[in-house]
């Protein structure tokens, strides 16, 4: 089995900084990738960036693509994202996944965290 426990996130103005932290534990051949998806108010959940353990290119959507960064600490089982000029319509539920493989990932993702409510205000 896998845990993931997310924290982080708040309530921010459009323009700010925010990062999310999420540990994970368990298996860790099922944590190889690590991610970050979120879920606006009737919307459907979307992917946000993913990356491996062994590093490598990070995958992000094009929505957040130079304002979103997304790292991890392999030596703390934790991945990070740095969410930089926020904007309101990023106000979602933001939820860590993980999966053996960065594809999976992003696809479907195998297993999730409880999310973190991240709102920008305007």
């Amino acid at each position: 089995q896998v845990q993931l426990v997310e924290s982080g996130g708040g309530l921010v103005q459009a323009g700010d900084s925010l990062r999310l932290s999420c540990v994970a534990s368990g298996r860790t051949g099922s944590t190889a990738a690590l991610g970050w998806f979120r879920q606006a108010p009737g919307k459907e959940r979307e992917f946000v960036a993913a990356i491996m353990r062994s590093g490598g290119s990070a995958r992000y959507a094009t929505s957040v693509k130079g304002r979103f960064t997304i790292s991890r600490d392999n030596a703390k089982n934790t991945v990070y994202l740095q969410m930089n000029s926020l904007k309101p319509e990023d106000t979602a539920v933001y939820y860590c996944s993980a999966s053996a493989l960065i594809e999976r990932l992003i696809a479907r993702g195998d297993y999730w965290g409880q999310g973190t409510q991240v709102t920008v205000s305007s």
